[in-house]
């Protein structure tokens, strides 16, 4: 059975139906003692019943042995060093002191690496205390009109996230399913998978978080103390904004709901979130105070968000419950810094203080009155006199019409509503907050570019996050697929040699029967070389024939092989030719088809002599050199044999390196990636915050222009005209 894919791989796990076919059948799936025949909880159908999440279904399991109650986490996704990060998050929860505990919110749980057998695989499990609790959501669902009760919770909350912050722990993860509100209304902490415990310091996460409860610049690889912080804020403040007003879980909440009072997109576009504005414009001082500050930290950088702790004085004298008379004692007052005023004194602001929002100083009507006010206020009547007198004398026409009088007032007039100081004032008033409204960005296209910056940050994040175990296990996949290529070469290269040795002993007969062979040729040669024919001629060679024989070159019965008849048909007779040793045929006058068959027959049985009397066998010293040759043949072959594996091996060691090279790389890659990427984020906070200030004296400076612009027209030309008679 096989527990795992090489190391470097992203193995696939099983899905959680998978799970729930193997746990009904406990005793088979399980080798741990305490779950090998465990009783798991089971649907209506007869199936186990799993709680699924994003990495794990839990199943509830009864232990056989010790009826104790168990949730048993089977995992469904690949976490990255997961037996690591439980072993390190294990021992850091046994060192704390249950007496320094506010509350006790840490279950007990155990990590087994190869506990589960799904199909021909094991898989890692853990096996966890069983919490008697409720959700945090399903709670306040029964609980939410307890005044009393909810801001109990709330202060206990911020107790459990005190006891996080002193012990460097931070969950990673919290949210109303991870937060059970047992029978004393104590809080219960569940899923560790994201933890963060100070050994772990310098891995990357393994989770966002539920996207309700994290501020928007979380990214994927932030882990470290502060990852809780944000949370830790959106959930004290619904606590205690329900405690204050139990309606608002009616309002703001939705049955069944992945969330408390808030969601995601209220912390993302704060302007346009009904909910949160809900929450800012509250009565209660504490918890539009609250609903500020989340506001406030949904757009600065994880690192520099302030922990809930310092929120919250440490010695309460009593849970209280705002009171229906200081519910509507008034709205929350602006700290500094853009903090509530609440927290003044409890909280460090990381945001620089705002620009004092600009006063319009200049006057708003015409005021002391000066000497050609004096005279613009006799000169009207005047020309109103001469006008009159013009029409009754009848001198109505040009240039002396009776509107030149009222038209020179008038002008005068506007001379001196000219010379007043208040319009100057204005003027400069109005041109320099214009002047100053001009060289700002404009704030709504500055948020614009920055969501679409950091979109684009997201997906490229998003798609470095899927495309790092892609190309490791590319990587992988291309080693393994190496290791199979140089095994190939191997048992092939081995197969070739160990037919090649395993034929020596075959090699060896073929060389003995072809020495053999030739020492018995070599035998017959020599005793056919010593029958000369002129000395034992056959039957009808005389010496003559002999001698024209020996002429030829036949001289004894080595000299040739045999003879062929030959045909002429020229004078239609029939001749003989010898055959040399040599291959080559000869005619010989005198030897004729007769003498020709004489004289093979004379060798012919020569040859049987001869070979009557030819050794049998090889001598030793001939067998040692043939088998001392062998022998030489099979150490070079053996010695062959070991070399294929020792180059098996080299080309293994070299895939190993290479491998492990282009793990580095990519790990190393991958992690200056994601210091770009965080870097990024910071600068995108710091954009936020600036924008936040921006937008705030954007608007400061457009409605101080709307009031300059009102205040302006009082000082328009009809109230001037009434300006000198009446001082206002």
């Amino acid at each position: 059975m096989n527990t795992g894919p090489a190391a470097g791989s992203q193995r696939r796990f099983p899905s959680g139906a998978e799970y729930a076919e193997a746990l009904q059948h406990t005793q088979l799936c399980f080798h741990h003692p305490e779950l090998r025949g465990a009783r798991p909880e089971l649907t209506g159908l007869g199936l186990p019943r799993p709680i699924s999440g994003a990495f794990a279904s839990v199943f509830s399991l009864t232990s056989p042995s010790s009826g104790r109650r168990y949730a048993v986490k089977c995992f469904t996704r690949h976490v990255p060093d997961q037996e690591r990060r439980y072993e390190a998050i294990s021992t850091r929860l046994a060192l704390l002191d249950p007496a320094e505990l506010s509350q006790p919110w840490n279950l007990g749980f155990e990590y087994l690496p190869d506990a589960i057998s799904v199909g021909r695989e094991r898989y890692p499990v853990l096996k966890m205390e069983w919490a008697e609790a409720v959700t945090l959501s399903s709670w306040l669902d029964d609980n939410h009109a307890d005044r009393i009760a909810v801001d109990r919770l709330a202060d206990r909350f911020e107790e459990l996230t005190r006891d996080l912050a002193n012990h460097q722990i931070a969950h990673g993860d919290l949210q109303h399913g991870n937060l059970l509100v047992a029978s004393d209304d104590t809080l219960r902490l569940v899923d560790y998978d994201g933890m963060y415990v100070p050994a772990l310091a310098g891995l990357g996460g393994t989770e966002r978080g539920h996207r309700n409860y994290q501020s928007p610049l979380r990214g994927n690889d932030d882990f470290g103390v502060d990852i809780d912080r944000f949370s830790a804020w959106v959930i004290f403040l619904s606590l205690k904004a329900i405690a204050s007003e139990p309606a608002l879980w009616s309002r703001l909440h939705e049955p069944s709901g992945e969330f408390l009072l808030l969601t995601e997109d209220d912390f993302t576009s704060p302007a346009g979130s009904a909910r949160l504005q809900t929450l800012l414009t509250h009565p209660d001082r504490m918890v539009s105070g609250l609903a500020d500050q989340v506001r406030t930290l949904a757009c600065q950088p994880l690192d520099m968000l302030p922990p809930l702790t310092l929120a919250v004085p440490r010695q309460r004298q009593a849970a209280t419950v705002i009171t229906d008379n200081a519910v509507h004692s008034g709205a929350a007052a602006a700290g500094t810094g853009g903090l509530p005023g609440w927290m003044a004194g409890h909280v460090t602001s990381t945001v620089s203080p705002p620009q004092p929002a600009p006063s319009v100083v200049s006057p708003d009507r015409f005021q002391v009155r000066t000497l050609l006010d004096v005279v613009v206020a006799v000169v009207w009547p005047l020309m109103l006199a001469v006008t009159v007198l013009a029409l009754v004398v009848g001198l109505s026409t040009v240039p002396f019409g009776p509107a030149v009088p009222v038209l020179a007032a008038a002008a005068f007039s506007v001379f001196g509503r000219a010379r007043r100081i208040e319009r100057a004032q204005k003027r400069a008033v109005l041109s320099g907050l214009t002047a100053e409204l001009d060289q700002l960005d404009d704030p709504a296209k500055a948020e614009r570019k920055l969501r679409k910056d950091r979109a684009k940050l997201d997906a490229a994040e998003t798609k470095r996050t899927a495309d790092h175990p892609r190309e490791q296990s590319k990587l992988t996949a291309s080693y393994h697929g190496e290791l199979q290529q140089i095994e190939k070469r191997r048992i092939r290269k081995r197969q070739e040699l160990d037919k090649k040795i395993a034929g020596l002993s075959a090699e060896r007969g073929k060389e003995l029967r072809t020495a053999l062979a030739a020492r018995q040729s070599a035998y017959v040669r020599d005793r056919l070389g010593r029958q000369l024919i002129a000395q034992n001629p056959p039957y009808g060679i005389g010496p003559k024939l002999a001698a024209r024989l020996a002429a030829a070159g036949v001289r004894t019965a080595a000299d040739f092989t045999g003879c062929r008849t030959v045909h002429n048909a020229h004078n239609n007779s029939v001749g003989a030719q010898l055959v040399l040793s040599n291959g080559r045929r000869i005619d010989v006058q005198g030897i004729g088809e007769t003498k020709a068959i004489a004289l093979d027959a004379w060798r012919r049985q020569l040859v049987a002599a001869a070979e009557a009397g030819q050794p049998t066998a090889l001598t030793a010293q001939e067998r040692h050199s043939i088998d001392q040759g062998i022998e030489v043949r099979r150490s070079r072959l053996t010695a062959e044999l070991r070399s294929v594996d020792a180059a098996a091996e080299a080309s293994r060691t070299k895939a190993q390196k290479e491998l492990e090279d282009g793990q580095a790389r990519l790990t190393r890659e991958n992690t200056l990636a994601g210091e770009r990427a965080r870097r990024q984020r910071q600068e995108f906070s710091r954009r936020a915050v600036t924008l936040q200030q921006v937008s705030a004296r954007h608007a400061a400076l457009t409605s101080a222009v709307e009031t300059a612009e009102a205040h302006r027209r009082r000082l328009s030309l009809t109230r001037y005209l009434r300006f000198p008679y009446t001082g206002r």
